[in-house]
């Protein structure tokens, strides 16, 4: 990557200033954001050669940050690291993500961030040949057919009002999966915050 850059996106200083000790010494340059949407704003000014990215963050998770790439044919082909220490919420969430991008829970070694590094790599060649549409990255946590098929075929035998209401509720329903995953997020913050300040007071003591 000799004149290259990498950019590290992060809400947590201690994992930013970890992952940047982590990667090889070499010619290129390593740039930081604290969150999705500064690291957005970083993507579309410079273009890194490679993004890490941690998936829970406030103001604009990884997931968005993702989709935003995707829509943009100029940054699409970005190899994408997405981090968290939740790889189960995170399949549950976006379960299709992890078929186009690499995924890294912490905490991590060097052995397993450089094994992520390349295999976003190769996901990202295979994106560039392939030309994958925007669509194929999801917009809502995946349901199964079965799912599916159980919420629609009992709707279109209701009647006109019943299926008003009907369709009122899963939208508040909807609205409500939306929350959660935004709460998740901030609690996930608040964690991060607690345990900075943890380590902080031990340094003092």
């Amino acid at each position: 990557m000799a004149g290259q850059k990498i950019l590290i996106v992060d809400d947590s200083k201690t994992i930013r200033m970890q992952v940047r000790d982590f990667l090889p010494k070499g010619n290129f340059e390593v740039i930081e954001a604290r969150d999705g949407v500064e690291g957005l704003d970083v993507i579309g000014r410079e273009h890194p050669s490679l993004v890490l990215l941690d998936f829970f963050m406030p103001r604009m998770n990884g997931w968005e940050v993702v989709q935003r790439i995707q829509a943009d044919p100029k940054l699409k082909a970005i190899p994408v690291v997405m981090m968290s220490g939740r790889r189960e919420d995170v399949e549950k969430i976006v379960p299709e993500l992890f078929d186009y991008f690499e995924f890294v829970g912490k905490p991590f070694e060097p052995a397993h961030l450089f094994r992520a590094i390349k295999s976003a790599t190769v996901k990202a060649k295979e994106r560039r040949h392939n030309k994958v549409p925007v669509h194929a990255i999801p917009t809502e946590p995946r349901r199964t057919a079965a799912v599916i098929r159980a919420e629609v075929q009992p709707l279109q035998s209701a009647p006109a009002g019943v299926q008003d209401e009907v369709r009122s509720l899963q939208a508040e329903v909807q609205q409500l999966r939306i929350q959660n995953v935004k709460l998740q997020q901030e609690v996930e913050a608040l964690r991060k915050q607690m345990v900075q300040l943890v380590t902080y007071v031990r340094q003092k003591i």
